[in-house]
């Protein structure tokens, strides 16, 4: 994971546990860096599934990952003690990427950006689509979350826009009529996304 960082030209902050957290445009600038860190993310997710493969292969357990990205302003520099420091970067788009990364199990995704970041590689990626607006600790408007869906998961993409719009029913109240549209979605492609999605508004009805 951390090869396909440093090949979209990301710099490795630190290891966390078992995450990787990188940063994009920093410490070299990089006019292009919401697109490098969503190609590493899909290249990561890739590298995965090959790894995957070889896991069933030896009768090993599957692992999955979560990635999440945010672009915005932060702080980048050297930080901490006279006795010891280390160079990172510190701020509210940092800790909202953390945020970001944890909800992908909520929707069964691998790669979830903000809205901030979609703005910037939508004309790149045009199988991004949104999966929820969600309310996240410290800020007062709803985050608007996308996902990037790796090219290779689907024979074909052709569903996104009965995706869209079952979606754009959710959100304009019609629950029942938007459950309907996600179920089928679900039953003919296993999205995840639309089995979550499905549930919630049978739920909501």
């Amino acid at each position: 994971m951390t090869e396909r960082v440093f090949a979209h030209r990301g710099s490795l902050d630190k290891y966390i546990g078992d995450a990787i957290m990188a940063v994009f445009g920093a410490p070299v600038p990089e006019a292009q860096h919401a697109h490098l860190a969503c190609r590493a993310a899909l290249d990561m997710v890739a590298e995965l599934e090959a790894m995957q493969a070889e896991w069933r292969r030896d009768g090993m357990p599957p692992l999955d990952i979560g990635i999440g990205i945010n672009t915005g302003p932060m702080i980048v520099g050297n930080m901490g003690s006279a006795s010891r420091f280390n160079y990172t970067v510190v701020g509210d788009a940092v800790n909202l990427a953390s945020r970001i990364e944890s909800l992908n199990k909520t929707y069964g995704s691998n790669v979830l950006v903000s809205e901030s970041t979609y703005e910037r590689v939508k004309g790149e990626f045009p199988n991004a689509r949104e999966v929820d607006q969600v309310q996240v600790r410290g800020r007062t408007q709803p985050v608007r979350l996308f996902e990037l869906i790796p090219q290779a998961r689907y024979a074909a993409m052709d569903w996104l826009q009965e995706y869209r719009a079952a979606y754009a029913r959710m959100r304009a109240g019609d629950a029942v009529g938007a459950a309907l549209a996600f179920e089928a979605l679900h039953a003919r492609t296993g999205d995840r996304a639309s089995a979550y999605h499905a549930q919630r508004c049978r739920s909501s009805a």
